[in-house]
């Protein structure tokens, strides 16, 4: 599977519950009306570890893309910022944008 990971940071200010509830309450259902490609949305919500520094990021998003020309227009996409507008804006809201980081990638799992 072709895939895309965001890796996003939570603006300052917001505590990690108060992301996580606005990412999935209102951030979630507006990005699905824009979903016509990816066949995978997973959100990987990172829970800071004792004795161990704070992660750079607070969540890893997974799109999952049934080919890799799709996903690489979706990448190309958003490394030109070119979104639909309401999801950037609605990003701005709880995103620490230029903490953040995309990339591509293809995907391998062993069955255990």
């Amino acid at each position: 599977m072709a895939e895309i990971y965001t890796l996003l940071k939570r603006k300052a200010g917001l505590s990690a519950a108060e992301f996580q509830d606005y990412y999935e309450g209102h951030h979630v259902p507006l990005c699905l009306r824009y979903m016509a490609g990816p066949v995978v949305y997973k959100r990987r919500f990172l829970t800071p570890t004792a004795g161990l520094p704070e992660p750079d990021f607070d969540v890893i998003t997974e799109l999952g893309f049934p080919d890799e020309a799709m996903r690489d227009i979706v990448l190309s996409a958003m490394a030109a910022d070119q979104m639909p507008a309401d999801v950037i804006a609605d990003e701005l809201n709880f995103i620490d944008r230029d903490a953040s980081r995309f990339y591509a990638a293809d995907g391998h799992e062993t069955q255990l």
